[in-house]
């Protein structure tokens, strides 16, 4: 079993908030099973559509602007909504440093399915 391949989606949206909770303005995220996860203290701007797990933790291990627009392009997650609004909170994405520590609870998570 590869990396990611238990993965609930529940712990999925938990690594989510972890990850983006303080993203200014309101993002979504719909997972490979429906689920989705509101962030931040607006409505929802945009919806970031991942289709597979295996593209979740790939953002995951490196939740940077750059890998969304790579995983956009290469057609593993859509976007729904004002795409000039997502790129607004892409910038905001960009000044998230996720902490060393959490950064291993994120991959021991994402290990542990």
């Amino acid at each position: 079993m590869t990396l990611g391949e238990r993965l609930t989606s529940t712990r999925a949206a938990s690594i989510l908030q972890r990850v983006f909770g303080s993203v200014p303005g309101g993002l979504a995220f719909r997972l490979w099973d429906g689920l989705t996860v509101t962030l931040g203290p607006a409505a929802p701007a945009c919806t970031a559509v991942i289709h597979r797990r295996e593209t979740f933790v790939s953002l995951m291990r490196d939740p940077s602007p750059r890998n969304f627009a790579e995983a956009y392009v290469d057609g593993a997650i859509d976007i729904e909504g004002d795409l000039f609004e997502a790129m607004s909170i892409a910038d905001a994405i960009e000044e998230i440093r996720v902490p060393f520590v959490d950064r291993l609870k994120i991959l021991w998570a994402l290990w542990r399915g």
